[in-house]
């Protein structure tokens, strides 16, 4: 890697590049027991505990979480004792927020000389996802008391999955055709997602809407002083600090992401929202496709105005357009392409979106009839290598 000379320096280059730099976060409050705080159960526990994955990779500690549920089984008060104290008084400790970066080579890149040509997966200590499975738990049961998340938006909540959000797509648009309108919606992909949230911007939020102080207070002692040791052929066994967002990898980041970019979805003009974490669905209406355009257009830059002071970003070349018709229309596919900071996006006569097939028609059949040939693909395959009898 060009200007590293060993694997100390190559190690820092790519800590640079994948946790680059962030305001440091506000200073913590007092270390105290909060007088709002709920005593921790070890049903909370236990139900931490059933949403996770034997398979699953374990942090630096190496314990995975079939140790901490044997545990469990054998003294459920020891977890909730361990843990109690430290969502009492709003504090999570060094020794969790520990990771572990594993470094692979992107397939297919001609030179590794750049730490673009890598990516990382960040694996957390078992205990510390334990914790923070119970704390998503506790903060999506307020989402909806102190209006943290958009209605529109899907995700880290009970009942709202890729399939929710895909077919509420479905049938506003279909609710658009049959008060004769035509509707196109635009996907979008918010740049670098989790690495961006702030939290100097999302604690202040998160008091504004009335959420619990202990939960506040743990939020930022979860976010601030976090380190990481990378891990590849000849790396110093070392943790360095690291400024990240929310964590990659960690039960509670997708939840506190949805609640950081809500603001986005506030008094969108003339246009329709929908998402799931970070992939956006921007649909809007009128009787013509010439003014979708324009619509699309004005809602792109003003999702733009209301990102900037949050430092989010949409990854604009990974952009997809539908203009979407009925089935039994007769008119030809609409061919005018909205244009986003130069560049020009057309209709796509078919794209995935959430792991959905969607095409102009809005049609569902096309993408059950594509999992139905896979899944008859797979079974021919499972019958190919099957010994006879």
């Amino acid at each position: 890697m060009p200007g590293a000379s060993d694997p100390a320096e190559v190690a820092e280059k790519l800590l640079h590049h994948f946790f680059t730099p962030k305001p440091p976060p506000p200073p913590l409050l007092r270390l105290a027991r909060y007088e709002d705080y709920t005593p921790l159960t070890s049903e909370e526990i236990s139900r931490a505990l059933s949403k996770s994955l034997y398979t699953s990779a374990p942090g630096p500690d190496h314990i995975p979480y079939s140790v901490w549920k044997s545990v469990n089984q054998i003294k459920p008060s020891l977890l909730p004792s361990i843990l109690d104290a430290l969502l009492a008084h709003g504090f999570h400790p060094p020794s969790l927020k520990k990771a572990l970066g594993i470094v692979l080579n992107k397939p297919g890149i001609p030179s590794y000389d750049s730490p673009s040509s890598f990516r990382v997966i960040v694996l957390l200590r078992a205990l510390s996802k334990i914790l923070e499975r119970v704390v998503a738990s506790r903060l999506s049961a307020q989402a909806t008391i102190c209006s943290l998340i958009y209605p529109l938006q899907c995700g880290s909540l009970p009942g709202r999955s890729t399939a929710d959000a895909a077919l509420i797509l479905q049938h506003n648009i279909e609710s658009f055709h049959r008060l004769r309108y035509k509707g196109s919606t635009l996907f979008l992909d918010v740049k670098g997602g989790f690495d961006n949230v702030e939290s100097t911007s999302l604690l202040p939020l998160l008091r504004r809407k009335g959420v619990s102080p202990s939960l506040v207070q743990w939020v930022g002692s979860f976010l601030r002083d976090r380190t990481c040791r990378l891990t590849f052929q000849g790396s110093p066994r070392l943790f360095a600090p690291v400024s990240v967002g929310v964590p990659q990898g960690s039960p509670i980041s997708p939840l506190l992401f949805v609640i950081y970019v809500s603001s986005l979805y506030r008094e969108a003009p003339r246009s329709l929202i929908i998402s799931y974490i970070d992939d956006l669905a921007v649909t809007v209406a009128s009787p013509s496709f010439r003014t979708n355009v324009h619509l699309l257009q004005k809602s792109f830059s003003a999702l733009k105005r209301k990102a900037s002071p949050i430092n989010i970003s949409f990854s604009v070349p990974k952009t997809e357009l539908i203009h979407s018709r009925t089935a039994r229309s007769n008119e030809p596919p609409c061919s005018l392409p909205v244009q986003l900071e130069d560049q020009l996006f057309y209709l796509q006569t078919r794209l995935k979106w959430l792991g959905f097939i969607f095409t102009p028609s809005i049609d569902p059949r096309s993408h059950f009839s594509r999992r139905y040939s896979l899944a008859n693909a797979a079974q021919a395959t499972i019958r190919r290598l099957s010994p006879p009898g």
